[in-house]
């Protein structure tokens, strides 16, 4: 337990009948990325609220950074930074006097709130636009500025609600890039997303919510193995090559208008060469041949009641790499 930065058992939280968290638990390991994945509604901002003490649990217990959540509340807010959904910039002043701001509301001297400033408008490559109004910074500068601030206290645990919704795909890929160098040095990041493979390039690990209910956890390669349909495809344009594999792979699903084979698999070399020795002893060749291993598209749907509209559209799918890798 001393090796976690943040460790919560059986929180729970309704607002009237409705129950918005029934029970969950997490542990995050000190100096890594947890992402929190699920649909609108189904509780992800509440545990940020909850455990960055801007609301309390109706039950359960939680140490962040190593302090009790509901006795040491003060100190849990002295160790963690928060970034939400919506920018806590001021579009009315620059993007210096935002971090001067923050120096000040943490209680740095004068000298100590323009040493920290400098550095960190340098670190986040906003020196140029620092004596501009922030309301004239890009979305993805504005974000970048409200990370800054959030490390103005020099937190080891940060809490990032959405930080890149909204931004374009250069903008979030920067993000990235900032959230990575946090976590090489040091910081623990508690990361809740809408892009499914924002969490798949970030997190060390996932926790799935839904409805209230984490309902599984683990890496990303962990939780796409909990989901079937991993399968092989074959395309010939001879019709006698495809009809001699589809008798050597007599367990293929067979397309005989497209001329393709598809069969179960795991995706591993192994299974592939396997495929390919058959073929070679039955004396056929496939003019193509495709993997396709599940992703977290595939875990989500099966996690989560996609049935739901609203749920559904909550969720961005950004895929920047093809599902089926032709070969």
């Amino acid at each position: 337990m001393t090796d976690l930065a943040i460790a919560a058992h059986g929180l729970r939280k309704s607002y009237g009948d409705k129950t918005v968290l029934d029970g969950i638990d997490i542990q995050v390991p000190a100096g890594t990325v947890f992402a929190l994945l699920g649909p609108n509604g189904a509780g992800k901002t509440t545990v940020v609220k909850i455990l960055s003490t801007l609301i309390s649990a109706d039950a359960g217990q939680a140490r962040v950074g190593g302090h009790d959540l509901t006795a040491k509340a003060q100190a849990v807010r002295a160790s963690i930074g928060v970034t939400g959904q919506f920018s806590a910039v001021d579009g009315l002043i620059t993007g210096e006097e935002n971090m001067l701001l923050m120096a000040d509301l943490h209680h740095l001297s004068r000298s100590e709130g323009r040493r920290v400033t400098a550095e960190l408008l340098e670190r986040f490559d906003l020196v140029a636009a620092a004596k501009k109004p922030a309301s004239t910074y890009s979305g993805g500068m504005k974000r970048r500025l409200d990370i800054a601030m959030t490390l103005v206290g020099d937190p080891r645990i940060i809490f990032l609600d959405e930080p890149t919704t909204g931004l374009d795909p250069r903008s979030r890929h920067t993000m990235w890039q900032i959230i990575r160098e946090l976590v090489s040095g040091g910081t623990t990041v508690f990361l809740t997303t809408q892009y499914l493979e924002e969490a798949d390039q970030l997190a060390d690990r996932i926790a799935v919510l839904n409805d209230g209910k984490i309902v599984a956890e683990g890496s990303a390669e962990e939780l796409k193995r909990m989901i079937p349909g991993g399968h092989v495809r074959l395309r010939f344009t001879d019709p006698d090559a495809y009809r001699g594999a589809a008798s050597a792979l007599g367990e293929a699903t067979r397309d005989d208008e497209a001329l393709t084979l598809r069969l179960p698999s795991d995706g591993s070399q192994r299974e592939l060469r396997a495929v390919l020795d058959r073929l070679d002893a039955a004396g056929v060749e496939a003019d193509e041949l495709a993997t396709h291993t599940p992703d977290l598209d595939d875990v989500f749907f099966a996690l989560t009641d996609s049935t739901d509209s609203a749920d559904s559209a909550d969720v961005t799918h950004v895929t920047d790499q093809p599902k089926e890798t032709v070969r």
